[in-house]
């Protein structure tokens, strides 16, 4: 705790020999809390920036990416550091915004996305398992449970800064694994077993008009990150250049394997495709049986990607 009021400190003085006026009364390390101190180790260059933005999208967040160009420069320019939405809230709407509202706002998101972390992470490491024992006696909670633990050990790193090198595997992760999965739609779209395809939209009125709906909640959760200010305070200063080429980093990212899977994918299945795209890898036959369109090795290798990344 001692080291990061000492950051703190440190990171308030440079800002001021850099010409940006800064507001010294609050920064003290007695108003910082273990939420503020956790992020507020502000050594990273904008790569680390890239790092962070990229696979804190890559989960069940709410809130647009886009709107992260609001928030650009904030600190600098106001003389207040702005560590966290909740920061943010106080200023701009006022603390009582800031406390009964954005702060429980964005605990349910990170709590939401914390659930749905080990929830992805067991059904994959079911997935893994099924493949080599398909007779095997071990249910989805216990791998749940197994993933949930690794959570929990990850959550121990003392600051938001540590984790920029696992993030950098994540980004390597995610990435090789949507290289996977657009390589995989390609090749069964055009493979002989490739299904039937149809691009209309099925189903009633009503149904038309919640899948519209549905269609824009996953893309607004996908395209999202809960945690911007947070990441922008890990920044060394002059911060001022640096969130903005870690969001070209994020955006690069983001477009070779968003938009390469989505686009692939459609492609190949049509509206037939499924809640996620391994699922259309696999057909059922007429008799009930289970026929792998691709080799098991490609389902055990990304399974384990995403496992990883997760």
């Amino acid at each position: 705790m001692g080291t990061a009021a000492q950051s703190s400190s440190e990171i308030y003085t440079s800002d001021s020999e850099k010409g940006f006026a800064v507001s010294n009364h609050s920064s003290t390390s007695s108003e910082l809390d273990a939420g503020a101190k956790f992020v507020l180790v502000s050594r990273g260059s904008w790569l680390h920036c890239g790092y962070h933005l990229t696979t804190s999208i890559v989960g069940p967040v709410i809130l647009t990416l886009p709107f992260s160009f609001t928030l650009l420069e904030h600190h600098a320019q106001l003389g207040r550091r702005q560590l966290r939405f909740r920061d943010m809230a106080r200023d701009i709407l006022g603390p009582k915004w800031a406390k009964y509202y954005i702060g429980p706002l964005q605990f349910i998101i990170c709590f939401g996305t914390v659930i749905g972390g080990p929830l992805v992470g067991g059904n994959s490491l079911k997935f893994i398992y099924g493949l080599y024992h398909p007779e095997g006696s071990m249910k989805l909670y216990q791998f749940i449970i197994i993933c949930g633990v690794v959570t929990m050990l990850l959550a121990q790193l003392p600051s938001f800064h540590s984790l920029r090198h696992i993030n950098l595997i994540s980004l390597i992760l995610c990435v090789t694994y949507s290289t996977c999965l657009t390589v995989g739609s390609i090749y069964v779209g055009h493979s002989k077993n490739a299904p039937p395809r149809h691009y209309s939209v099925k189903g009633s009125d009503a149904d038309k008009l919640f899948g519209v709906f549905n269609g824009i909640s996953i893309i607004a959760t996908t395209y999202a990150s809960g945690i911007i200010p947070e990441i922008q305070a890990t920044l060394a200063p002059p911060v001022k250049g640096k969130m903005f080429k870690g969001l070209c980093v994020c955006y690069s990212v983001i477009v070779a394997t968003y938009f390469s899977v989505a686009i692939s994918g459609y492609w190949a299945f049509g509206n037939a495709a499924g809640a996620t795209v391994l699922s259309n890898y696999i057909e059922v036959t007429k008799l009930g049986e289970l026929k792998l369109l691709l080799p098991k090795w490609f389902f055990l290798m990304t399974n384990i990607l995403i496992l990883l990344q997760v």
